[in-house]
């Protein structure tokens, strides 16, 4: 338990930089009160004293503003910063070395009992302030999810996800991003691949317009008259291509 707590307390402190020593992180870090709090409510769930371990996990949630069900799996070196609101279900699994900023849901999406209700996070995976992750899916391996983003669907190895509902905004190489810590899950550059493809459609309107312009042109040079085209006014690139910044 003790050398769980070392690492967990060293993890913390190489991803904030805010954390100076490790005393200042057991005792004012209610991520990492909240992890260890729940170990105890996890061993009570798990050895039929469903019971305790329920009571355990409310005193944990009064105690730091997280609430992690006793039946929910965590894993190794999990940080859980500033934490306030931060709730996961009972079948979520939270694997080694990730990361879950405040406000962030780990819910479920069905009624059914004995059922996988809630998501899985792989190792590593990012996940941002606010965001709902909502079902019984898996999020890959050093995934990130950004913050208040509400995602509904699986998301791959590596890949970043934002949006409402969630949308895949870039995919990584798996080995490129093992090293990679992203607060909160914000990628940098990061463009959202709908706000692309929008640019890319008024870029294309307007060269299609330039086209039909110059096509008319010369069709007139040549003393061709086109009959009922009414006219239309021009396409203002730049003011749509602000509108979906």
């Amino acid at each position: 338990m003790f050398h769980h707590l070392r690492q967990d307390i060293n993890s913390i402190i190489e991803r904030d930089p805010a954390a100076r020593n490790a005393w200042e992180v057991l005792t004012c870090y209610p991520g990492l009160q909240a992890i260890v709090m729940h170990r105890w409510a996890s061993w009570c769930w798990w050895h039929r004293m469903k019971w305790l371990g329920r009571f355990i996990s409310y005193l944990a949630r009064i105690i730091t503003g997280i609430e992690i069900h006793p039946g929910a799996t965590m894993g190794r070196r999990v940080f859980i910063d500033h934490g306030f609101g931060v709730v996961i279900g009972e079948t979520a699994e939270v694997g080694d070395d990730c990361t879950i900023y405040q406000g962030v849901t780990l819910g479920g999406t069905s009624l059914h009992t004995g059922t996988k209700r809630h998501p899985t996070l792989a190792r590593g995976v990012i996940v941002g302030a606010g965001a709902k992750v909502l079902g019984g899916f898996t999020v890959g391996e050093y995934a990130k999810v950004g913050s208040n983003a509400v995602l509904l669907k699986p998301v791959p190895a590596g890949a970043t996800a934002v949006g409402n509902p969630a949308h895949i905004v870039q995919k990584d190489v798996l080995g490129a991003t093992v090293n990679l810590f992203s607060a909160y899950g914000v990628t940098p550059n990061g463009d959202d691949p709908l706000s692309k493809a929008l640019h890319g459609l008024i870029d294309h309107a307007v060269k299609q317009e330039q086209q039909i312009e110059r096509i008319l042109a010369t069709m007139k040079a040549a003393g061709l008259q086109c009959q009922g085209v009414p006219e239309c006014d021009k396409l203002n690139s730049d003011q749509l291509n602000k509108l979906v910044e």
